[in-house]
């Protein structure tokens, strides 16, 4: 930096201080600006104070106006509900509580809301997937019961809407529903006996006339209930879902299961069930319900539920005595549903095994006396559920083995005789057909076999197997029950699963009714080489028809319960090896020359009539008939 330079800073540091000296305010001056400062802060500090008083008096005179709109809304608020709900305005408004009902097994859960039964849930069960939580029937919102009142002044209130009052004790639960009036009130009194699924549930009004109309007989009731989906197989749950009812005098009644209906029942029903596959809720009303109105609506698959059931009913309502009615929260159990009806007179009787299907009447006989108890017996002793199946296999074909060996001599016999049946059908052609019946009766006559001897054994055993058809898809014992690779044999034991059905197969294969399948062909097989089919076209189309019929058995049993799976596979194996005794232990030319020996002894004896004689009969004078037309005809020509 040059000399220059410097001159001009200190020139410039010169100028600045002589101006600020020249321009310095007096002390007059100086005093005068701080008392206008001072002024200016006061007068800051007065504006902010004001400001605060205006809040506060703004805030105060707020929380006036809020407090006499509160008092103001409250009023209006409790003259609206003393309009609405008269006497039981004081029961309009409260806190849900929750009170729990328990014992061995099952756990209630009732709710002051409503004063009414929340959540049902089984301890000695679960549901499918679910080896932590008890299953639960419904809960929440899922169900629904209320009842009707219509007051002295006409008002009519639903109790769905009012607040009880809990009073809990051991195993008995009052729920209040009190009124305006003094020591006017009505109670819902639910009472749990030890070990049951059976539980009581009385209404009992108390000085309630005060409150109530005087000339009402009946009180309306209104039931809802959602069924969740419970178990594996969606399809047999929904078949075995519906509602059930029964009249005063016993007789039993279903809406359809498989689409929405809704019915009108003028008569008294005793009891209504709202029933899935394995378990049921079911209301009993001791002098019955009366006017009912029932429906069923099947439920989409992504809801997660299978039915929605509604019932609006009444009942006979007293205003000075108990209205006595009895729940059933409990499993689809034949002995348990049975008990209920031991040692009660026939008029009384409830009937609610008819909630577990046994078949038609003509089948349901062999579950009730022959293949429960069975079942029961081999439980009792502890056994596995796969050895207990295999057990009642055994002994079922043991039952039915006379009638299977009656059919296989008729099809021994039939065999035999082929080679004549064989010798007929060549002599006669297929336009002499009367002629070659006519033949073919009169060597079934001579031999002594019928055609029809093989298929009456046949129809003797068809109820037993029938009834195993019905048993497995509805026995609750089998649910959750594993046995090898299924870990359900109440349904399907499916060992390969996909997304989008397929029609006819579904989502998935079940590897018992694979093998079922299998054996089903081997077992056909089997079965035709003991037949005699010939060379007629039919017969041989008839033997191809029995080879699809297991494939048919394939797409009807993919769905079915496994278990029904495994016994049949188990009776196939049982028949293949009978079959197989049969055949070595009988002796074709044994049985031909026995029959040769019968047909020598009818033809030195003295001629008797019979369905063969008669049918030869029958048969000669159509060919008889049928010649002497030909003969015109000739003639004619």
């Amino acid at each position: 930096m040059d000399k220059n330079t410097w001159i001009g800073f200190l020139l410039i540091a010169a100028i600045i201080v002589g101006f600020s000296m020249l321009n310095r305010p007096s002390k007059e001056q100086m005093a005068e600006r701080q008392r206008i400062n001072d002024s200016i802060a006061l007068a800051r500090q007065m504006e902010w104070e004001a400001e605060q008083l205006s809040q506060q008096l703004s805030e105060a005179s707020a929380a006036r106006e809020a407090e006499t709109e509160d008092k103001n809304d409250t009023t209006a608020l409790q003259e609206r509900l003393q309009a609405t709900y008269g006497d039981f305005a004081v029961a309009a408004q409260g806190t849900e509580d929750f009170v729990t009902l328990e014992n061995e097994r099952v756990r209630l859960l009732f709710t002051t809301r409503g004063g009414r039964l929340y959540r049902a849930e089984l301890k000695e069960y679960k549901a499918y997937g679910d080896t932590i939580n008890d299953l639960h029937l419904f809960t929440g919102d899922e169900s629904s019961l209320a009842f009707t009142l219509i007051t002295a002044n006409n008002r009519i209130i639903s109790t769905q809407n009012l607040y009880f009052q809990p009073i809990a004790g051991d195993s008995v639960l009052t729920m209040r529903l009190n009124t305006a009036v003094e020591d006017a009130y009505i109670d819902f009194v639910y009472t749990l006996p030890h070990g049951e699924y059976m539980w009581h549930f009385d209404i009992v009004p108390h000085n309630i006339e005060r409150v109530l109309a005087q000339n009402v007989s009946t009180i309306e009731m209104h039931w809802a209930q959602l069924i969740p989906q419970q178990e594996k197989g969606r399809k047999f749950e929904e078949r075995y879902a519906q509602m059930q009812y029964m009249d005063m005098s016993g007789d039993i009644s279903k809406l359809s299961e498989q689409k929405s209906e809704r019915k009108k029942e003028a008569g008294r029903l005793r009891w209504i069930a709202y029933k899935d596959q394995f378990f049921s809720t079911v209301l009993i009303a001791e002098d019955g319900f009366s006017s009912s109105e029932l429906e069923t609506e099947p439920q989409h698959k992504s809801s997660g539920y299978i039915k929605n059931y509604t019932t609006t009913t009444a009942l006979n309502f007293d205003l000075k005595n108990p209205m006595h009615l009895r729940y059933y929260t409990g499993p689809n159990h034949y002995n348990t549903l049975k008990a209920y009806d031991e040692g009660v007179e026939k008029a009384d009787r409830l009937n609610l095994k008819s909630l577990v299907p046994l078949g038609w009447k003509i089948v349901s006989w062999v579950n009730v006396i022959l293949v429960i108890p069975m079942f029961d017996l081999f439980t009792s002793w502890g056994l596995h559920i796969g050895l207990i199946i295999l057990l009642m296999t055994i002994v079922i074909k043991l039952i039915i083995l006379p009638f299977v060996f009656k059919s296989y001599q008729s099809t021994a016999k039939m065999r035999v005789l082929k080679p004549q049946i064989d010798e007929i059908n060549a002599k006669f052609p297929p336009e002499k057909m009367q002629e070659r019946q006519q033949a073919t009766m009169a060597l079934y006559q001579r031999a002594g076999v019928s055609p029809m001897s093989g298929c009456l054994p046949m129809l003797l055993q068809m109820p037993v197997v029938m009834a195993m058809f019905w048993f497995f898809p509805t026995a609750i014992e089998l649910r959750g029950k594993s046995f090898l690779w299924a870990d359900d044999l109440s349904t399907y034991d499916s060992i390969i699963s996909w997304g989008t059905p397929i029609p006819l197969i579904g989502d998935h294969l079940s590897l018992f009714c694979i093998l079922f399948t299998l054996v089903n062909v081997a077992y056909t097989y089997v079965t035709m080489q003991t037949q005699a089919t010939g060379n007629d076209p039919s017969a041989k189309m008839m033997k191809w028809m029995m080879y699809l019929m297991p494939l048919m058995f394939f797409f009807i049993f993919n769905d079915y319960a496994a278990g029904l799976s495994y016994y049949y596979l188990l009776a196939l194996f049982f028949s293949i090896l009978q079959t197989m005794i049969f055949r070595w232990t009988t002796d074709d030319a044994k049985i031909l020359a026995q029959m040769e020996a019968n047909a020598k002894k009818k033809a030195s004896a003295k001629p008797r009539s019979g369905l063969m004689a008669r049918l030869e009969k029958m048969q000669q004078e159509q060919l008889k008939q049928a010649r002497e037309n030909a003969k015109a005809q000739a003639r004619k020509r």
